[in-house]
């Protein structure tokens, strides 16, 4: 299953208070992961992606930040 992505709207969201503070989390507490997982969407493996993403999100700190993002795209 392929995923829209509006690179704008990723800028944004990274740029944002809270996606910065997650990408920094992320970074931290799983770099090598990270950029497994960014390399995964990049060819357009999205699932396995987000297979790499939901085990780094599943902190209580990155579902805070998580609803932070969510919170301010409504």
């Amino acid at each position: 299953m392929e995923y829209p992505i509006d690179p704008s709207e990723v800028q944004k969201i990274a740029q944002s208070p809270a996606g910065q503070q997650l990408i920094s989390l992320l970074q931290r507490t799983g770099g090598q992961n990270l950029q497994h997982a960014m390399s995964k969407a990049s060819a357009g493996d999205y699932e396995s992606a987000k297979e790499v993403l939901s085990g780094l999100l599943s902190s209580p700190e990155a579902r805070r930040l998580l609803r932070q993002l969510e919170e301010g795209n409504r």
